[in-house]
């Protein structure tokens, strides 16, 4: 059910400012804040196309960008983009990449060279996004939970994460992991395989894998990440340097 405009123009400004999340944690779950996703999808029912100059470069497009990057202390390095109703905190970098509205990024956090950041997702605090990694959006249904990264991780180059999968804090995901919410993950420590489903846990390391499975037409593999270890400490940067070398995982 569409919103007032007026209270569109509001939730989308808070938003803007991280004073509203679209989804926050509380008592350890994850809770979507419904009527922030409904403001977005009618933020943009009720934008007109209008062309946009930033020094050289011209839009065409229904969002502002975001602005005054010096007063938020965040760095961006062009030709990156953030949307008007995305939040930054102090300590963000963005190299040559794209956040979208309703994305809220924590403190210190590296959005690496051709990293995007789609709709809603939550990305938090000290995280590092690699060279080309996509991070979902998902904006309807308003009840779904977006995507979320939380403090610590590192997604490593041209990672996928998308259809609401939650990584763990302090997670490790190395090059080319590929996670929906569909896919399995399958941790292979112990002496059984155990699967998860749309969350990394926490402090997990995570690396491309396949696992066998038969067809009519015969066997094939079907990509299934893998955990074949885990961080000592989610706050270190020795553990994840540690981590990243005794599994050799490639970033």
């Amino acid at each position: 059910m569409s919103l007032d405009p007026a209270r569109v123009e509001e939730l989308v400004g808070l938003l803007d400012r991280g004073e509203v999340r679209v989804a926050e944690r509380v008592d350890g779950e994850w809770v979507v804040n419904e009527e922030a996703k409904q403001a977005i999808l009618d933020y943009f029912r009720l934008r007109q196309v209008e062309p946009m100059e930033v020094g050289p470069f011209e839009y065409l497009d229904k969002i502002p960008l975001k602005r005054d990057y010096a007063s938020l202390r965040v760095r961006v390095v062009p030709p990156a983009t953030a949307r008007y109703g995305s939040f930054l905190s102090p300590g963000v970098v963005m190299m040559p990449s794209y956040v979208n509205i309703g994305a809220w990024i924590g403190p210190n956090t590296m959005v690496d060279t051709w990293a995007t950041v789609g709709s809603c997702a939550q990305i938090g605090a000290d995280v590092h996004l690699a060279g080309g990694v996509g991070i979902g959006g998902v904006l309807e249904p308003v009840n779904a939970r977006p995507v979320i990264v939380e403090d610590g991780a590192f997604i490593g180059s041209r990672c996928i994460v998308t259809e609401g999968v939650v990584v763990g804090e302090g997670a490790i995901l190395g090059a080319g992991v590929v996670l929906t919410a569909s896919v399995p993950i399958v941790d292979v420590t112990g002496g059984e395989p155990v699967e998860h489903r749309g969350e990394v846990p926490p402090r997990a390391v995570v690396v491309p894998g396949v696992r066998q499975r038969e067809f009519p037409a015969g066997a094939y593999g079907l990509p299934t990440p893998l955990i074949v270890g885990w961080r000592s400490d989610a706050h270190d940067r020795m553990s994840l340097n540690d981590a990243l070398r005794e599994h050799s995982v490639a970033t």
